[in-house]
């Protein structure tokens, strides 16, 4: 940056440099300050407050200023003279030692941060105010619905009251008329128990009358079940006469009946004997039969094997000429002779 800087164009502009700083120096003489000394480089709050003034003030005159100005707007006012002030003494020293400004570059980097700080703080600020003034709003909504709910329920407790006054009248002439419709009630039941009593007397007589008929009724009837009971004894005794006579007879013919029986199941005894050696004499009978059947059937057979045995032995030596069956040796002897020629 040093060499972009001609030695007369460095010299102008420290001129120039120093020259405004005099003049702010002189301003900040001049000017009435809002408070004590210089405000520190940091206070942003008091930087916001002046944003809020109209830009308008700012063209009017140093007196008007003077007199009409806010505190806010005067002290952000020193602040920002002495803001330049100190960027211009700075500058001064960087371009006297270096030639070069980046002092001026660094300083206003950190007027662009701070002022947009200040722009988000501002934001925030105007969003919380426009948030406090919808809860407000909602505030009031709410309250003037309590309002009305209030008046709602005065009006209710109202026609409650005048619903209670008038249960409280319906209440009375309920009361009054349970009371007097009690009274005709406890009247016509002491006149039903009256004719009651009248009737339950008279019922009481003819049962009495009833009872006393009952009773002779019943001497009457005890009278005739005795002469009863007496008849029956009697019939009692014959009938335990007649059972124990009945009973003997009975007895004799049940001991004839069990010396029948033992005589009979003698002669059973005796003819099961019997009848056991019948069938056994019988049993033997036919096993002498089937052994005589089947020695019979047996020599049948050998028989019959023995006759299919010598036509066997028969026919063997027939066609074998043995025995009886054997052919004489002349004939042979031709037919030997026969064979020889038939062989030349």
């Amino acid at each position: 940056m040093a060499a972009q800087w001609s030695r007369a164009d460095l010299i102008s502009l420290i001129t120039v440099l120093q020259d405004c700083e005099d003049q702010l120096a002189v301003l900040g003489n001049i000017r009435p300050r809002a408070g004590m000394g210089y405000p520190e480089l940091d206070r942003e709050e008091l930087l916001v407050e002046a944003k809020k003034e109209p830009r308008s003030q700012m063209d009017s005159d140093l007196t008007q200023e003077n007199k009409y100005q806010s505190p806010e707007t005067l002290e952000q006012m020193d602040y920002d003279r002495h803001f330049v002030a100190q960027v211009i003494t700075n500058l001064l020293k960087e371009l006297r030692e270096t030639g070069t400004f980046h002092s001026l570059l660094k300083a206003m980097e950190e007027e662009k941060k701070r002022k947009a700080r200040i722009h988000d703080f501002i934001i925030s600020e105007e969003e919380g105010r426009r948030t406090t003034k919808a809860l407000q709003k909602q505030l009031v909504d709410i309250r003037k619905e309590k309002v009305i709910e209030l008046q709602r329920r005065n009006e209710m407790i109202a026609l409650l009251k005048d619903q209670l006054q008038e249960m409280k009248a319906k209440t009375t002439l309920e009361r009054k008329y349970v009371t007097s419709s009690s009274e005709l009630q406890v009247y016509q039941e002491q006149k039903l128990n009256s004719l009651k009593e009248k009737e339950l007397e008279n019922e009481m007589k003819q049962l009495q009358k009833r009872l006393e008929e009952e009773r002779r009724n019943h001497t009457e009837m005890v009278r005739f079940l005795r002469q009863e009971q007496i008849g029956l004894e009697e019939k009692l005794e014959a009938w335990m006469e007649r059972y124990e006579k009945d009973t003997e007879d009975k007895q004799h013919e049940l001991t004839t009946l069990k010396s029948h029986r033992a005589s009979n199941l003698a002669h059973l005894q005796e003819l099961a004997k019997k009848y056991r050696e019948s069938e056994q004499v019988v049993i033997e009978d036919r096993l002498e039969k089937e052994n005589l059947r089947k020695e019979r059937e047996k020599e049948e057979n050998e028989w019959a094997s023995a006759i299919k045995v010598q036509s066997w032995w028969r026919g063997t030596m027939v066609r074998r000429g043995l025995g009886p069956y054997k052919k004489s040796k002349k004939p042979k002897a031709k037919e030997s002779k026969k064979g020889k020629k038939k062989k030349k």
